[in-house]
């Protein structure tokens, strides 16, 4: 799939960051990025369902969802090809290559049917990737977008820390900078707008004394009904 030149100079970006991290990404990553498994623990697909990450990285999340709940088909997108060697690689290795299946994407603008023969998917995450993305709020309404009826769409990511000491949120913030990502303080309000748009239900959770921020999009019960009914 051709990017433009901003998603492309991105791809890059995060080749250039992920090029040597992706090999001890997910060790280092599992004592600050809280929130993943609870949202894995609650995806809770139909049985034969599609699940979408959007930002799956190293495929660690689809891999744990796939053992997880067994009965859905697992997709995913990255826009660095290094993540992606790297989730490939996972993937073959968990004996799961025929239940995931990832395709290089752009998380603002990708045809899911071109890249996997499915346009619209039962579950839909995105963990720990608006931080990072530069058009964030494209990619939550490009997600929210390509869900199925009775669809929902999961995120997960930094909270604003609003419970926590503010040193803590000092340092925090400031380190993560050191690797581009910008926890997105307008999340809770976007999320609604994006629901009052799209005609979804917006939720926010926010957890661990604000240290992640949960968020929810997820097609209106009577809508779901109504549109199998037919």
């Amino acid at each position: 799939m051709g990017k433009g030149n901003g998603a492309g100079n991105h791809a890059g970006h995060m080749d250039a960051i992920y090029r040597t991290q992706r090999h001890f990404y997910d060790v280092t990553r599992k004592y600050y990025l809280l929130g993943r498994d609870r949202l894995i623990r609650e995806l809770a697909p139909p049985r034969g369902g599609t699940v979408l990450e959007i930002g799956c990285g190293t495929g660690r999340n689809l891999i744990a969802a796939a053992r997880a709940w067994p009965e859905a088909r697992y997709f995913g997108i990255d826009i660095s090809e290094a993540m992606l060697e790297t989730a490939r690689a996972k993937v073959q290795a968990a004996g799961l290559a025929g239940r995931i299946t990832l395709a290089q994407g752009d998380a603002t603008a990708f045809d899911a049917e071109a890249l996997f023969g499915v346009s619209r998917f039962d579950r839909i995450f995105q963990s720990y990737t608006l931080s990072m993305i530069p058009d964030w709020q494209g990619a939550l309404r490009e997600g929210a977008g390509k869900l199925a009826p009775g669809g929902r769409l999961d995120v997960v990511d930094f909270g604003q820390q609003e419970a926590l000491p503010g040193a803590f949120k000092r340092l925090l913030f400031a380190w993560l900078a050191r690797f581009d990502v910008e926890p997105r303080q307008a999340l809770p309000v976007v999320l609604q707008q994006i629901g009052g748009a799209q005609g979804l239900v917006d939720q926010f959770t926010p957890l661990y004394r604000g240290y992640a921020w949960a968020g929810q999009l997820s097609t209106p019960i009577s809508t779901a009904i109504s549109t199998s009914a037919a």
